[in-house]
């Protein structure tokens, strides 16, 4: 398969106003100019149909190579939906219920404790009152948090660790569960919304569960159908061309090249991270959004390959609706429940489904869009959305740490809500 994207209808017959569909080009295409964004690839699909694909600036500022349709982007967080909707095809073979605890398969977890106070020198810790379930992993209800967040004593002690941006040096990803379920965690589970490597502890169950490693079974029963050819691990041979270079914003204004990170992705990792590993095209990561609007189905790669019946489906529409609805307790949103700190979404009036945060009610945010869209973004600042109601798709590539940075994925609403005129 290609991996590249183009237009496959003209926006007027989608419903979208091509004239505000420019303005959406010129506005990011300033961020380049101005040397904020090395450059970046946007697509809008409507109905299915792509109806506006469009690159500008470069990939490698330092060697001008221009951004392409097939360009490898890291997708860092955005990584988390597939493992999310791998974790849930197992769901549906009946292998968990959300509510069984993930010590039945992880046991270090079986006595988790809760920080209570102290300093990271001398921590107090009590009993969790509620073990991690597997809902917990799906909706960062866990307790389990992040290094690099910056905000707890808790984080410090990941950092102590050796978890920060990356883990310790030849951690695999049994080793890194173990490390973490003997660190406190955050807050009792199921009580408050805290950004985590939970995700990548639903790798890890994944792995038992199926017995398989992790990118084994993405690989054969998420991204092999869906025909995701250059979504992978890591990047090596010619495909090292493609990848776009890693940036920071610079001490004096421009950009940094973070090669120190960025180049992990050219080396096969020993810590799968189900919560930030891949790397994709925009091509690719249409194909998944594509299959999440339409409910879990999808078109196979192999023209003419005989389909079921039912259709081709990754997961059945039922389970896509669970997931996308807010799963937080009581209905609440991430303003009353989050601990704060990095988190790649607002949280005004945003709730938190499986694996996806869910937009509840724009008004708070003072952001446009349907309730019931969902979405996520990596650390990056890629991005996408699906909003159901305007069977509208969104994907916004580009490669600057941290994704905090600008505020681009407001602004993309701010423009392309206005575009819609069907």
């Amino acid at each position: 398969m290609s991996a590249e994207i183009s237009a496959t209808v003209d926006p007027g017959e989608v419903g979208l106003d091509p004239r505000q569909l420019a303005r959406v080009d010129a506005h990011f295409a300033r961020y380049v100019d101005s040397g904020k964004l090395p450059g970046w690839h946007l697509v809008i699909t409507r109905g299915g149909q792509v109806a506006h694909s469009s690159v500008y600036g470069l990939r490698d500022v330092e060697s001008k190579a221009p951004v392409t349709p097939d360009t490898l982007w890291r997708i860092y967080s955005m990584t988390k939906p597939i493992t999310s909707v791998a974790a849930m095809m197992l769901w549906e073979e009946g292998a968990f219920e959300l509510t069984d605890e993930i010590s039945r398969w992880l046991p270090e977890f079986a006595n988790p404790r809760v920080y209570d106070k102290g300093s990271t020198l001398k921590p107090y810790t009590v009993p969790a009152t509620e073990p991690i379930r597997v809902w917990h992993l799906l909706t960062h209800t866990s307790g389990l948090t992040y290094g690099f967040m910056q905000t707890s004593v808790v984080d410090a002690l990941y950092r102590a660790a050796g978890y920060d941006l990356l883990p310790p040096p030849g951690v695999d990803l049994a080793e890194a569960c173990q490390a973490w379920a003997n660190l406190p965690l955050l807050f009792q589970p199921g009580t408050r919304w805290g950004y985590s490597v939970a995700t990548d502890v639903l790798g890890r169950l994944i792995e038992v569960v199926s017995g398989q490693r992790l990118d084994r079974f993405i690989a054969e029963r998420v991204l092999e159908p869906l025909g995701m050819t250059d979504t992978r691990w890591w990047v090596s041979g010619d495909d090292v061309d493609r990848l776009a270079a890693l940036y920071i914003p610079g001490p004096t204004g421009g950009l940094t090249r973070y090669d120190l990170l960025g180049d992990e992705a050219l080396r096969e990792p020993t810590l799968l991270a189900g919560g930030a590993g891949l790397v994709s095209t925009a091509a690719d990561y249409h194909r998944f959004t594509q299959m999440l609007l339409r409910e879990g189905a999808y078109d196979p790669p192999t023209i003419g390959a005989d389909a079921p019946a039912g259709g081709h489906r990754l997961l059945g529409s039922r389970t896509v609706r669970y997931m996308t609805r807010n799963h937080l307790p009581g209905g609440q949103d991430l303003q009353d429940l989050s601990t704060g700190g990095f988190a790649e979404t607002n949280f005004e009036g945003v709730g938190f489904g499986l694996g996806f945060a869910v937009l509840r009610d724009p008004v708070p945010s003072k952001t446009v869009g349907s309730p019931g869209l969902y979405f996520w973004g990596g650390v990056a600042s890629t991005t996408f959305w699906v909003d159901p109601a305007e069977e509208l798709t969104v994907l916004f590539f580009t490669q600057l740490m941290p994704s905090s940075t600008y505020p681009i994925r407001p602004q993309l609403r701010q423009l392309i809500y206005p575009a819609l005129i069907g």
